[in-house]
């Protein structure tokens, strides 16, 4: 354990995810502890990421969910500063932060997405509800965690629902409803493991459910058939391979009511709390939530 050196698990950061990072961070730094790695928590809000040097790690576990810590920004400062860190480098996080460019990724590749709509100010929004039907999705390509996703249903209301989101970063997407349910696929060293059933209480896997309900069901090995378990994790690893994504990614799947499997987006740095999912599928294998942390740091890398 002592070749990762004094390890900064990068954690907080500025943006609406800062809370979710935080409780990531914790639980990583309490696991790698737990393993005898000299870990600390490094906010980049309270201090400089340059300070890294100064302040004498070796090595980053980054923790640092949504803008300026997934999008490419942070990888490309510790780039700079030859830092080597975990998950995916500069081009694969910023493509898969961005919702709307990794989908037209899967779509040049020919792995199936839900048909959508980008969404600008001089929309004709009354032919999009006719294109996409209702109820559809209306979300931020560039946003996390379910942050600004909303579910039309009322027929005039898209443009006032774009109205709402245009200042998010990003283009606003408006996307197929599919209605067979959700699931997600974690890939980790390009291998596709365990998939999770999600059973929202709420009307859909919105941030609340994510993160500050207990009432959410995540089934774990999930209710998919032998023969699409197996296509699911096919299909996670070639959309991870995609965009380039390194080390532990995941892909959020939808099924529509005749089983088929659509890829709905990839977060290139996926969450770390008691209630994700990388640690349950983890589990499945036998793989512990402190033994995959340090399977994860094994990945740290510059370039």
């Amino acid at each position: 354990m002592k070749k990762f050196g004094k390890v900064a698990v990068l954690m907080g950061g500025f943006s609406s995810e800062r809370e979710v990072s935080l409780d990531s961070g914790a639980a990583i730094v309490a696991a790698l502890k737990s393993k005898g790695i000299d870990a600390h928590a490094f906010d980049p809000k309270a201090t400089p990421l340059h300070k890294l040097k100064t302040q004498g790690f070796q090595t980053a576990f980054n923790i640092l969910h949504g803008t300026f810590g997934e999008d490419g920004t942070v990888q490309g400062a510790l780039e700079l500063l030859g830092i080597p860190y975990t998950g995916s480098g500069v081009m694969a996080s910023a493509v898969g932060m961005d919702k709307y460019r990794c989908k037209l990724i899967w779509q040049a590749v020919g792995l199936p997405v839900p048909e959508f709509a980008i969404l600008h100010e001089n929309t004709d929004f009354e032919a999009v509800e006719r294109q996409l039907g209702l109820p559809m999705f209306v979300k931020p390509a560039a946003e996390g965690s379910s942050v600004g996703v909303v579910k039309v249903k009322e027929s005039g209301r898209l443009k006032d629902v774009y109205q709402e989101l245009k200042n998010f970063h990003g283009e606003i997407i408006a996307e197929r409803f599919i209605g067979g349910g959700e699931y997600s696929c974690p890939v980790i060293n390009g291998q596709g493991y365990p998939s999770i059933r999600i059973i929202p209480a709420t009307e859909f896997y919105d941030y609340e459910a994510k993160y500050n309900r207990d009432d959410t069901v995540y089934q774990c090995p999930s209710d998919l058939s032998e023969e699409d378990e197996k296509l699911m994790r096919s299909l996670a690893a070639r959309g991870a391979a995609a965009v380039g994504a390194e080390g532990v990614s995941r892909v959020d799947f939808l099924k529509d009511t005749d089983g088929k499997l659509y890829l709905l987006e990839i977060n290139t740095l996926p969450g770390m709390t008691g209630h994700s999912l990388v640690p349950k599928s983890a589990a499945q294998t036998g793989l512990s939530f402190a033994d995959l942390c340090v399977e994860i740091l094994k990945t740290a890398h510059v370039g």
